[in-house]
């Protein structure tokens, strides 16, 4: 586990997605991706890792949990899904614009 800090920059040890932390709790959180952790954007992966099943993180989309204390930005699109522990991540729903008449 480990402190998600908002502008954190992370990717996949198993696929192509990365992504930065737009708002966290501060509390300790597993955050998962393809079933292993997250690491830094710097971060070597380990080798020899297989990806679990899951949704695809979609690029440019915002993923949050029910709380809504957490909000992850996919910077760049993967083929396994985000999770925290074993709760998977949902897309955030974006509002409607007002109507401009």
């Amino acid at each position: 586990m480990a402190i998600l800090k908002a502008g954190s920059r992370l990717r996949s040890q198993v696929d192509s997605t990365e992504l930065i932390v737009v708002r966290a709790p501060a509390a300790d959180l597993d955050l998962l991706i393809g079933g292993h952790p997250a690491i830094e954007i710097s971060g070597e992966p380990t080798a020899g890792l297989t990806a679990e099943p899951g949704e695809p993180a979609l690029m440019g989309k915002r993923y949050t949990r029910e709380e809504g204390d957490l909000e992850l930005l996919v910077t760049k699109a993967g083929t396994t899904g985000l999770t925290i522990g074993a709760k998977a991540l949902h897309l955030k729903e974006s509002k409607p614009l007002p109507a401009s008449d």
